[in-house]
C-alpha cells in the first residue's frame, strides 16, 4: 500500500466527485486517503452507491488534512471554493487537478468576467486536455481539467486547426447536447423532472462560459449553443465548419488519424457517426465526420460521457501522465 499514490477528492459527494471515487478506488496505483465534502461545516457521510467499491467516509473539508495525507488532490468544488483551496494546496506542495472552471481561462479580463473569484496565479496552470498537453503534465503543479463541452469540441477541432485545414474566415458552429448530470447535483427548476422529461431546451445562448474556453484554445470565435436533453449522462456535439480551399476528405481523415494514433481514448469513426450510447460509462471520445468537398462544408460529430471523459476520467488520465503511470491505468 505504501508504494501507491495517496490522493484526495474534495467535493466527493457530487456527480463528478463520486465518479472520481469510483475510478480511484479501482486504480491499481492509487490509494484514496481523503474524501471530503465541499465545506468545513458538512457532516460525515457515506455513499451507498459506492458500497463495496469504496466504503470510506466523506468528511468535512480540511486543507490541513489534505496537505498532510495526500500527494495529489482532485477538486470538484464550487468555483469560489476551488479558487481559495487550489492555490493553498499548491503552496503546501500538493499537486492539484481542478475540475471546476476556476483556473481554465488565461486572459485576466475573461477570468474576471466568467470566474470573478479566481485569484491572480504565480503558479503556471496547465490546461489539461490530455491528448494535447502530455509534455507539460509531468512538471505541472496545478492542472485545470477542461470542461465537458470543450473536451469534445477541442478533440474534434484542434488537429484540423493545427494542420491549417479550417477556413480562416469561416464560422465555427457547435451545437451541443448534454444529459442532465452535466448541470450538477444541486436541483434547479431547469433540471426538475417535470421540466426536462420529454423535452429538449437550449440554454446559455451566446452566454455560456464554455464558449470562452473553446475560443481560447482554438484562437478564433465560435458560436456555441448547448442544449439540455432528458438523459442522465452523455454529450453529443454536432460541429459545422468550412475547410480551406482544396482540402480533401483524405486530408481530414489523415490529420485526425495522425493526431490520435497513440491516443488510447479517442476513437475515430469516419462517416459512421457516433452516438452517446457508445461512450457512456467510458473514458472514450468518439469522433466522426462528413465532408462535402464542393461546398467545403465539414460536419463533425463528437460524443463522450460528461462525467468520465468530460470530468473524472480525464482527471485520472491527467494524473496518470503527470506521475509517469500508464495513461490508461485504472480507466480501461
Amino acid at each position: 500500500m505504501s508504494s501507491t499514490l495517496a490522493v484526495g477528492v474534495a467535493g466527493a459527494t457530487g456527480y463528478a466527485g463520486q465518479e472520481l471515487l469510483r475510478l480511484a478506488a479501482r486504480h491499481p496505483s492509487v490509494t484514496v486517503t481523503a474524501a471530503m465534502g465541499s465545506g468545513s461545516a458538512e457532516g460525515v457521510r457515506r455513499l451507498p452507491a459506492l458500497a463495496r467499491i469504496w466504503d470510506g467516509d466523506v468528511t468535512p473539508l480540511s486543507l490541513d488534512r489534505l496537505a498532510a495525507e495526500t500527494r495529489a488532490v482532485f477538486l470538484t468544488l464550487p468555483d469560489a471554493v476551488a479558487a481559495e483551496v487550489g492555490p493553498d494546496l499548491v503552496a503546501r506542495g500538493v499537486r492539484v487537478f481542478d475540475l471546476s472552471g476556476t483556473f481554465r481561462l488565461r486572459d485576466a479580463a475573461e477570468r474576471r468576467h466568467w470566474y470573478p473569484a479566481t485569484p491572480d496565479m504565480d503558479e503556471p496552470v496547465v490546461y489539461g486536455l490530455t491528448e494535447h498537453c502530455r509534455e507539460a503534465l509531468p512538471d505541472a503543479r496545478l492542472v485545470a481539467c477542461p470542461g465537458c463541452y470543450p473536451t469534445a469540441a477541442l478533440l474534434a477541432l484542434r488537429p484540423l486547426r493545427d494542420a491549417g485545414l479550417l477556413d480562416d474566415g469561416g464560422d465555427v458552429i457547435i451545437d451541443a447536447k448534454s444529459g442532465i448530470s452535466g448541470a450538477g447535483k444541486k436541483p434547479t427548476e431547469r433540471t426538475h423532472f417535470s421540466e426536462c422529461h420529454g423535452s429538449v431546451a437550449a440554454y446559455g445562448v451566446l452566454a455560456h462560459r464554455h464558449g470562452a474556453e473553446i475560443e481560447q484554445e482554438l484562437g478564433r470565435p465560435v458560436t456555441f449553443t448547448p442544449h439540455l436533453v432528458p438523459l442522465d449522462r452523455g454529450i453529443l456535439e454536432t460541429i459545422y465548419v468550412r475547410t480551406r480551399p482544396g482540402a480533401s476528405a483524405a486530408q481530414v481523415a489523415d490529420t485526425l488519424e495522425q493526431a490520435y494514433a497513440d491516443a488510447p481514448f479517442v476513437r475515430l469513426t469516419g462517416d459512421a457517426l457516433p452516438e452517446i450510447k457508445h461512450v457512456t460509462h467510458t473514458n472514450l471520445c468518439d469522433i466522426g465526420w462528413k465532408l462535402d468537398a464542393a461546398s467545403r462544408r465539414l460536419v463533425l460529430v463528437a460524443c463522450l460521457d460528461n462525467l468520465v471523459k468530460g470530468a473524472a476520467g480525464q482527471a485520472i488520465q491527467n494524473l496518470n501522465v503527470a506521475f509517469g503511470l500508464g495513461e490508461a491505468t485504472g480507466l480501461s
